[in-house]
């Protein structure tokens, strides 16, 4: 049983970029990089598919609205972190 390889995103899109030059073969980047070429065709691919995105706004929005709703959880965590020691205290139970 072989191990499988991890490789880092850096590595992955250098390898996708010198495959979208078409200066070299998908054989000959293969064997430079050691790497599968079945890999290098699906790191490329997503590479193309995925390129559209980094140049959008999504990303921006996605970002903005995820720091929104973190920072209503965190304020309604708060809230309930107040009354639940109001209630406590209210109550008799020590905290």
């Amino acid at each position: 049983m072989s191990i499988r390889k991890n490789y880092t995103s850096k590595f992955k899109s250098r390898v996708a970029l010198a495959a979208l030059k078409n200066d070299k073969t998908i054989s000959e980047l293969s064997s430079k990089y050691s790497v599968h070429p079945n890999l290098i065709r699906v790191w490329k691919s997503k590479l193309l598919a995925e390129s559209e995105e980094i140049f959008s706004d999504k990303r921006k929005r996605k970002k903005v609205k995820e720091k929104k709703l973190k920072d209503e959880l965190f304020k309604q965590i708060g809230q309930l972190k107040v009354e639940l020691d109001w209630l406590k205290k209210k109550s008799g139970i020590l905290g």
